[in-house]
């Protein structure tokens, strides 16, 4: 008996060793405790719910602004940009509430300040398909991530301008964009492009625009799913700006999937002025430059060459750059 015991002893160990290699394989290649919640909660019809400072979950539509910013958790701060994260959950059975409980779901906020940053589209020759994490290596960048949807090719889906000159055409009527305008960053509807002066510096066309005024377009409840998929609980990412110029990105962490009402709902409480979504999905990445160094997120497998569709490598052609500004020297002085 105490034979059988020690050869199931020197069996175990070894499976044990081998289940956690390989969950922390799947983890780092497929970001697997992330999309196991997402999984859980795809079909849930219940609303998102954030965690109060108070330690109760409520739902987005009844926190203040107010109770959003005390509801925010620092991840890092530097002169310019601040890294929050608020903790998210939803109800969806049994499943999906013992994956979030294990697990965890966060969204990300970002905010940037134009005045300490330059902004601009990043892309390899070719629009050569690249990562976030790769593209901030490249490009010395505080922060970076997917622009433009892109085609079944790999080629990205709408216009893109880098350094003033447009190096990509545009895609059908897409209403949501970025650009840089005299060394100023805008995120919003394509109505803005004739609104403000100048010429394009830098820029991505995107898709949907999502608020303008800090007015939600009214397709965004109405009819999300008439031309995108609205109401589809997935990862996204929101590009916006606040009257006062300061760039807000809304992300997806690890299981923080949303629709594109709740993404906006979040933005429109944070004072958001005008909003557009980013490439989201299992396309959405992006990188943060942190005291501790680089922080990355991919919703996908991004490295691996796997021939099977749900697991397949997720590259991009176009990201936004985000860089920060050399110290201004003045008689010896830097400011």
């Amino acid at each position: 008996m105490l034979g059988k015991l020690g050869c199931l002893k020197k069996l175990l160990l070894p499976a044990l060793t081998g289940g956690l290699l390989a969950w922390l394989a799947a983890e780092h290649y497929f970001n697997l405790n992330s999309n196991l919640v997402a999984v859980a909660v795809r079909d849930s019809r219940q609303p998102l719910q954030i965690l109060s400072k108070r330690g109760e979950w409520k739902p987005s539509t009844g926190l203040t602004p107010g109770d959003f910013s005390a509801a925010m958790i620092e991840r890092h701060e530097e002169p310019g940009m601040r890294w929050t994260t608020l903790r998210v959950r939803r109800h969806g059975g049994l499943l999906a509430d013992a994956a979030q409980r294990l697990l965890g779901a966060e969204i990300h906020v970002i905010a940037i300040a134009p005045d300490r940053f330059d902004f601009m589209t990043t892309f390899q020759p070719g629009f050569a398909l690249t990562t976030a994490r790769e593209c901030m290596a490249e490009g010395n960048l505080w922060f970076s991530i997917t622009a433009n949807f892109r085609d079944p090719k790999g080629r990205p889906m709408g216009w893109v301008y880098h350094e003033g000159r447009q190096v990509n055409p545009p895609f059908g009527e897409w209403s949501g964009c970025f650009f840089v305008k005299d060394g100023r960053p805008w995120f919003g509807p394509k109505s803005l492009l004739n609104e403000v002066p100048g010429l394009i510096q830098e820029g991505s066309q995107v898709y949907p625009s999502v608020m303008k005024n800090h007015t939600i377009f009214s397709y965004v409840e109405l009819k999300p799913d008439e031309f995108f998929d609205g109401s589809k609980i997935s990862y996204r990412a929101l590009g916006g700006m606040r009257q006062d110029g300061t760039i807000i990105f809304i992300l997806s962490g690890d299981g923080g999937v949303m629709n594109v009402g709740e993404v906006t709902e979040i933005a429109r409480k944070l004072d958001v002025q005008h909003a557009t979504l980013l490439d989201g999905g299992r396309a959405l990445q992006y990188s943060i430059r942190t005291d501790d160094g680089p922080w990355h997120f991919h919703a996908a497998n991004t490295d691996l060459p796997v021939h099977y569709k749900p697991l397949e490598r997720q590259r991009s052609p176009v990201y936004i750059g985000v860089r920060r500004r050399a110290p201004l020297i003045i008689s010896g002085t830097s400011r």
